[in-house]
């Protein structure tokens, strides 16, 4: 289980979490179990995410795909820092007060992709309160500056909420990313403990606004189950999302970072995933991926290509 310190720094890497009371750990189901990562491939996109001194989701929030997606030489970039302005109860990544943006930091995002060779990236970030525009033109210089230089490699965009920021959701569909994902996270009712600082219907809106913008990018949302949510919930979730329009959503168990994250109430049998699964595509989604170990950017490319076949399967009917 990850400890609560910043190895480098060896402040609390949740601050606002060091003081909460232990919560129980349950005993982690067969079915949860990864190997550990260990190969060369591994070695050798690590090397290169160091290289260019860049930031991933993998590593910062404890992606328990780490060694499978990095062993393939998938990466997703985190950019904008590893410090987020947010205190979300599920999540791992450092919490307070960020640095200034690197402006080189899109070229770095770049070369990285182009040496890694993807046909397909993920760029997300932190929450990033504290600028005017949430992060958005970066967003947009990230996907500018990969254009550039990989124009083949196709890319997907996972953003913060951009609560309370006018206009940066424009600034982010009209830099045209191939796949516009933002998160619900969880049910509405969970979100007063489990993702405080945000706002269920403003990210609803936000994925509706992303298609009324441009009709034809296709978007992606998210959820974790075990969090304490019911099923009718989860359900009324999907139609909420297809309701706005939404093309993909992934549906994996959330997994407890330490003790002085939320506590997993219930690891969900692969089973209920597989029906859960069959209940989305029976709502119309067009690309769903449900089950324990299924996170936003697993499989990304392979899933991105599936849900561009799926939609012109639709056309052709």
């Amino acid at each position: 289980m990850t400890v609560v310190l910043d190895h480098t720094t060896g402040r609390p890497r949740h601050p606002e979490k060091a003081h909460r009371p232990d919560t129980p750990v349950l005993r982690k189901p067969d079915w949860i179990r990864v190997r550990a990562p260990v190969s060369r491939q591994f070695a050798e996109t690590q090397a290169i995410v160091r290289a260019n001194g860049l930031h991933t989701v993998c590593e910062e929030a404890g992606c328990p795909n780490i060694g499978e997606c990095w062993e393939k030489k998938h990466a997703t970039f985190m950019i904008m820092g590893d410090t987020c302005t947010r205190a979300c109860a599920f999540c791992n990544v450092k919490t307070g007060l960020p640095g200034p943006l690197d402006p080189l930091e899109p070229v770095h995002i770049a070369q990285a992709i182009e040496k890694l060779g993807l046909a397909h990236v993920v760029v997300t970030s932190v929450d990033r309160d504290d600028l005017a525009d949430g992060g958005a033109r970066h967003f947009a210089e990230v996907i500018a500056a990969t254009r550039a230089r990989c124009p083949n490699t196709t890319i997907e965009v996972l953003t913060p909420d951009f609560l309370r920021k006018d206009g940066a959701i424009e600034q982010v569909v009209a830099a045209r990313p191939d796949v516009f994902n933002h998160n619900l996270e969880t049910v509405p009712s969970r979100y007063l403990t489990v993702r405080p600082g945000a706002r269920y219907f403003h990210s609803v809106r936000l994925l509706q606004q992303v298609k009324e913008l441009d009709p034809a990018m296709f978007t992606k949302s998210g959820i974790m189950v075990g969090l304490g949510e019911e099923r009718n919930e989860v359900l009324q979730v999907m139609d909420d999302l297809r309701a706005a329009g939404v093309d993909f959503l992934t549906i994996g168990q959330y997994l407890q970072p330490t003790r002085k994250h939320h506590p997993v109430i219930r690891f969900v049998p692969p089973d209920e995933f597989e029906q859960l699964k069959t209940i989305a595509y029976a709502k119309g989604f067009l690309m769903v991926s449900a089950s324990p170990l299924t996170r936003s950017s697993h499989h990304a490319g392979e899933d991105f290509a599936r849900l561009k076949a799926a939609r012109g399967a639709g056309a052709t009917r």
